[in-house]
């Protein structure tokens, strides 16, 4: 197979006929559907006067799906035998229920089964029974895309096609979903022309996507499909079987093809997929208006489509937002709204996340005897999965740090508590001081976590150096706790890399130096004061440059 593959849907569907022959496919999507006459039916036709209120029921279990009459009057049949009793449905069974008939189908296996390119000598510029067109000639210099312009080159002339695409128009100008839209689209190109088999394919990362097929046994040339493909060019053969070197052809002898068509779905110079149909009987061949038709139609089904593609991703664009927004809304109410106010100590803290939702996390822990925990924590990674261990985090963290007052065993419990449930490619930094307020004594422990920083009074900067691997890698390290100590005037600034990791709009990293000069000339500072200088110069740094990390400070000053 060459670079146009093909590739194929895989939800299962419904294709539903009328008895008028109105098609439309319906995708099984949940777990259960119920089709009657009654208006509360997934599927209800109130007209159909053989059905009844609550026919049949199709329910999901598993992967698999099972019909059960409902007790009908007139009753179901599954390929022509009366359903008895709940009955697993197989792709290519068909369900007949009053006067509407349900053909249960996976469509990618359906187009696997039916749907073969193989290759060919065929060459349709030898044949003098091949046409070839483009849009540009069906249009001629009216822009492409419009059915009255299409109709004003006299390319379309006959009556019956001028009202195919004027029936065209006012079906596509509907909002319907791409997999109704595909179904439709295919039908009527084949009603317009008078074609016996058919299929719709699109363009999905390079292969092709079969996304309606009438008929099966397809085997297409793929000099054919390339040619439409990647010329940009619709072809008609009128009558293979009168054509020497067209009855050479391996495609159309195994085929058994006499005419067929295909053109490009084309949007102005972009090509997204083709329209596929043949006739396998000559009891009338494809004709040049034919293929004018076609043409026509494939591009306004083309420009219908990536139209509907763009309200689908608009969509689910709008889905995701609103889903972020309440995201961050929880995550914002899982972190600390406010700094706690303990007298002896002036405390800030504030999480930024470069996204909607982050994987940094601080928090400020009441402890037994006046003690006060303050944990910076970062997660690998960002976004949405970043948020989900987060959470996770903190919640184990409230359920250890009233188990165990012991810090080194607290970290220890922790890490294998991460280690657990931890996916391979992500991890954890942490670190934690449980400060005294009444003597600003604190014992500490790190995880793989920046060193915070400790400014004296006199204006010395210290780091707290030490701790251990990050949490969630080696399952059974034993945490050691240190202490130091908190004098007054003294401040301690915990932080996550998002600070020192920030960069330029010229690429350069903040760095620990400036944050060690920005710490130096904020002594003396209010914890509030402090956090909010260090955000300041960050982002001055930054400029235009977006974050790429989550930023996180806390800060505790022993006034």
């Amino acid at each position: 197979m060459s670079a146009h593959g093909l590739v194929a849907a895989s939800s299962r569907t419904l294709l539903i006929t009328l008895q008028d022959g109105t098609r439309r496919v319906y995708s099984l999507s949940g777990n259960r559907v119920t089709l009657g006459r009654a208006a509360d039916n997934d599927l209800a036709y109130p007209e159909d006067g053989v059905l009844s209120r609550r026919h049949v029921i199709l329910e999901r279990d598993g992967n698999d799906w099972f019909a059960l009459d409902q007790g009908s009057k007139n009753g179901t049949l599954l390929n022509g035998e009366r359903l008895e009793k709940r009955t697993r449905l197989v792709p290519g069974d068909t369900l007949n229920a009053g006067r509407v008939t349900l053909f249960y189908q996976d469509p990618a296996q359906t187009a696997e089964q039916t749907v073969v390119f193989v290759q060919d000598d065929f060459d349709a510029t030898v044949s003098d029974r091949s046409v070839m067109t483009t849009l540009d000639r069906v249009f001629g210099q009216t822009s492409a895309g419009d059915i009255e312009s299409a109709l004003s080159t006299g390319a379309i002339k006959r009556s019956s096609h001028v009202q195919a695409l004027l029936d065209a128009g006012r079906e596509l100008a509907g909002h319907r979903p791409l997999h109704e839209l595909f179904e439709v689209i295919l039908d009527l190109a084949m009603k317009s022309v008078g074609a016996r088999r058919g299929m719709l394919a699109t363009l999905e990362q390079g292969k092709l996507a079969v996304r309606a097929l009438r008929g099966e046994g397809f085997r297409i040339s793929e000099t054919v499909r390339d040619r439409v493909l990647s010329e940009k060019s619709s072809l008609l053969i009128e009558d293979a079987s009168r054509d020497e070197s067209l009855r050479t052809s391996t495609t159309m002898w195994t085929s058994k093809v006499k005419s067929l068509m295909a053109a490009p779905l084309q949007t102005k110079d972009k090509v997204i997929g083709l329209i596929y149909v043949d006739m396998n009987e000559l009891i009338r061949t494809f004709t040049t208006e034919d293929l004018n038709l076609l043409t026509v139609m494939a591009n306004v089904a083309a420009i219908r489509i990536e139209h509907s593609r763009l309200v689908e991703v608009e969509q689910a664009e709008r889905m995701l937002s609103n889903e972020l927004e309440q995201a961050a809304e929880i995550q914002r109410s899982l972190l600390p709204r406010e700094a706690p106010r303990l007298g002896t100590l002036d405390v800030a803290g504030q999480s930024i996340p470069c996204r909607s939702v982050g994987g940094d996390y601080f928090d400020f822990l009441p402890l037994t005897g006046g003690r006060f925990g303050f944990i910076v924590g970062d997660v690998a990674g960002k976004g949405m999965s970043a948020a989900l261990l987060m959470s996770s985090l903190q919640a184990r963290v409230q359920v250890l740090s009233e188990e165990t007052e012991d810090l080194a065993l607290f970290l220890t419990r922790l890490n294998r508590s991460v280690a657990t449930s931890c996916p391979e490619n992500r991890f954890i930094t942490f670190f934690i001081a449980v400060v005294d307020p009444a003597t600003g004594e604190f014992t500490w422990a790190n995880a793989g976590h920046h060193p915070p920083y400790v400014i004296r009074a006199s204006g010395k900067i210290e780091l707290l150096r030490g701790g251990g691997p990050v949490l969630g890698i080696l399952k059974s390290h034993k945490y050691d706790a240190l202490r130091a100590c908190l004098q007054h005037g003294d401040t301690l600034v915990l932080y996550s890399d998002g600070v020192t990791e920030a960069f330029s709009a010229e690429g350069e990293e903040f760095g620990e130096k400036r944050l060690e000069d920005a710490l130096a000339e904020m002594r003396g500072l209010s914890a509030r004061e402090v956090l909010d200088g260090i955000q300041q110069r960050v982002e001055q740094f930054m400029g235009v440059a977006p974050a790429t990390d989550d930023m996180t400070i806390v800060v505790v000053r022993r006034p």
